[in-house]
């Protein structure tokens, strides 16, 4: 099993699409890479944490590997877009990959210079290593099965193709 952390604007339905890609075990909301130590979600509403809203990603790479994994992930984001995605604005809705293992670095900046020849303006993704992960609140944890009618700034459709991701 490997880890990776995606920031994609809200983490509610990031989580949830992530959640539904075969290969992917585990998912977990929380901040990353926060300044202060253990923020909680008001920190970040109340600009007091650097931290951007993020799911730590368990998954097993013998079904999907990592650049799968983000070439999924970038089908939701816009990676152009500086501290917003969909309604949300605020400097933790920025989108970032953070690792842990250095040996993933150089698949993310090829899967990031790759996604650049898609777009005009310049990606914006932040790519850096984890320095921290404090996980979120438990009624952020699954919030969209928990809350099926909850606010997503994911495309609905988006779900179905993480459902059918490695079903063909």
């Amino acid at each position: 099993m490997k880890k990776i952390y995606l920031a994609g604007g809200c983490f509610w339905g990031v989580e949830h699409y992530l959640g539904l890609l075969d290969g992917v075990k585990e998912t977990t909301v929380g901040y990353a890479n926060s300044d202060i130590e253990s923020p909680r979600y008001e920190d970040l509403k109340a600009h007091r944490s650097s931290a951007s809203e993020t799911v730590e990603v368990l998954y097993d790479e013998e079904k999907i590997s990592l650049k799968q994994l983000l070439d999924m992930f970038f089908l939701i984001i816009d990676p152009t877009i500086l501290d917003r995605q969909g309604h949300d604005e605020g400097h933790q809705y920025r989108t970032g990959i953070y690792y842990t293992d250095k040996e993933d670095a150089d698949i993310i900046k090829s899967s990031l210079s790759e996604l650049s020849s898609k777009y005009d303006k310049p990606i914006v993704t932040e790519l850096l290593p984890l320095e921290n992960f404090t996980v979120a609140e438990e009624y952020h944890q699954d919030y969209l099965i928990k809350n099926p009618n909850g606010y997503c700034h994911v495309d609905p459709k988006m779900f179905q193709i993480a459902r059918q991701f490695h079903k063909n």
